[in-house]
C-alpha cells in the first residue's frame, strides 16, 4: 500500500460546483436527517478518488440503500477518517489553525453531539474563524464564514492523504 496526496483543488472545485445543487449520482438526504455529511463525503471522494468497501467500518456509497454509515453520519465519518488504517482517505483531528481547503470541520450546536459537517473551501490568516470559509448542504451555502455559525464546539478533520494499492 502506498500513500498519495489528497487533491484539495479537486475537492474544493467539487464543493463549489455542487454547494447549491445536487449531483444526480448521489441521493439527497436533506428531507431525512440532512445532507451535510453526504456532501462532505462526495467532496472528499472527489479529492481522494477511492472508497473503502470494508463492511461496517469502511467508507463507501453505491446507492441510497447500499452505503456505509460513515458516508452520511457525522460521527461515523469522523471515526472512519481518524481511524482509517486501510485504503482511502485518512485524517487527524487537529487545531483549527491548521485548516486547509478540502478539510472538514464538524460543529456541535449543543456542546455534546457533533451534527454538521461543512467543507472548508478557503482559509485566510490563521487564528480567526471568520477567515475560514465553508460550503455545506442541508442549509446550502458556499463561501460562508465559519464564524457565522452559532456553535458551542468545533473540531477540524485534517485530511492527511489517501492510501491506495
Amino acid at each position: 500500500m502506498r500513500i498519495k496526496q489528497y487533491e484539495r483543488d479537486k475537492a474544493v472545485s467539487y464543493a463549489h460546483k455542487w454547494s447549491y445543487g445536487r449531483n444526480p449520482a448521489f441521493y439527497d438526504f436533506s428531507a431525512i436527517g440532512g445532507d451535510c455529511t453526504n456532501f462532505a463525503s462526495q467532496v472528499i471522494y472527489s479529492g481522494s478518488g477511492i472508497m473503502n468497501y470494508t463492511p461496517a467500518t469502511g467508507w463507501y456509497y453505491k446507492n441510497a440503500n447500499n452505503r456505509s454509515p460513515s458516508w452520511t453520519g457525522v460521527q461515523f465519518l469522523y471515526n472512519f477518517l481518524t481511524g482509517n488504517r486501510g485504503i482511502g482517505p485518512f485524517a487527524s483531528e487537529t487545531d483549527i489553525s491548521k485548516a486547509d481547503p478540502g478539510d472538514i470541520v464538524q460543529l456541535s450546536f449543543d456542546g455534546n453531539t457533533f451534527s454538521h459537517s461543512p467543507v472548508i473551501v478557503s482559509v485566510g490568516p490563521a487564528g480567526d474563524t471568520c477567515n475560514i470559509l465553508v460550503a455545506a448542504h442541508t442549509f446550502d451555502t458556499d463561501y460562508r464564514p465559519l464564524c457565522s455559525y452559532t456553535y458551542r464546539k468545533l473540531r477540524l478533520i485534517h485530511i492527511e492523504g489517501v492510501r491506495v494499492y
